[in-house]
């Protein structure tokens, strides 16, 4: 059983499982929005990128080891909009807006939640909305509210390490019961493997990444609870800078024409979609 749970594990990081593909819209370019664009990035011509994959079905790598995914194809859209090439580069997730902050990168696209902490650092154009939606392996029983003194998987450096355990875990210890043992992971694959595994007794993450973990394993996982504190996903860039217009017309050009839809419905993730894109979009 461990091997036939390892090689399910093995493909958590191949599209080929759901046979999806990368699709591409086709978007020309529309130069009122072109126009938009900050003069030194468009004279170079190209828009360059950061991720972090595997966080499927946003970002990850399929066999040939190129970056596929909703997020992808969604910029790679934006970039026909705007004219300009487009190159995506991996990244540690922490590092992105440091280096949209530098100037390395134009901007990112990450399944990044936007927060008003995040804010602080750069501005963020809302293209999604996310939920959180917890799984466990098939036949267990545990619950968000029977977590205490239980093993929860998350990715670093999400809403999920940084807000929603901590805050879950000092809901246990106020009620006198065992802390939630949060257990971090570097990329998305390595979480789920980890359920696979019986590693951690649950799982928490962003609501399309969930679901899409689920169809993958074919039955070995399952949701658990309702997804709640949906919060919109955004495009991090510099704060300030003449690009977050540029992006924020582009996304909404793309809602308003179909080629959104389109994508979002390629990927599974048609309940995350918005009707309108704002720059700055976090709740309080």
């Amino acid at each position: 059983m461990l091997v036939a749970v390892l090689a399910m594990a093995a493909c958590t990081n191949d599209e080929s499982a759901l046979d999806t593909k990368p699709i591409s819209v086709g978007v020309t370019e529309q130069p009122p929005i072109a126009a938009l664009v900050p003069a030194a990035i468009r004279d170079g011509g190209v828009l360059i990128v950061g991720t972090n994959p595997p966080y499927q079905p946003n970002e990850f790598k399929n066999r040939d080891g190129a970056i596929i995914g909703f997020d992808i194809d969604l910029v790679r859209a934006i970039s026909q909009v705007f004219g300009l090439q487009l190159r995506v580069v991996e990244s540690e997730f922490a590092k992105i807006i440091p280096a949209i902050q530098a100037g390395t990168f134009h901007m990112g696209i990450s399944a990044f939640t936007d927060t008003l902490e995040r804010e602080k650092q750069v501005d963020f154009i809302t293209y999604f909305s996310a939920g959180i939606q917890w799984a466990r392996r098939t036949g267990s029983t545990i619950t968000p509210e029977s977590a205490c003194g239980k093993r929860v998987g998350v990715k670093s450096t999400t809403v999920q390490e940084t807000q929603e355990i901590p805050a879950k875990s000092a809901a246990c210890e106020k009620l006198g019961k065992e802390p939630i043992r949060m257990v971090k992971f570097e990329n998305q694959d390595a979480t789920v493997n980890a359920l696979l595994l019986g590693q951690v007794d649950a799982i928490s993450a962003d609501s399309p990444v969930t679901a899409y973990a689920i169809k993958k394993t074919d039955g070995q996982l399952e949701a658990v609870g309702p997804v709640y504190d949906a919060a919109p996903y955004g495009i991090p860039v510099a704060g300030q800078s003449n690009l977050a217009p540029a992006v924020q017309a582009a996304v909404q050009y793309l809602i308003d024409h179909g080629y959104y839809g389109t994508i979002a419905h390629h990927w599974g993730v048609g309940a995350g979609m918005i009707r309108t894109s704002v720059i700055n979009g976090a709740k309080e």
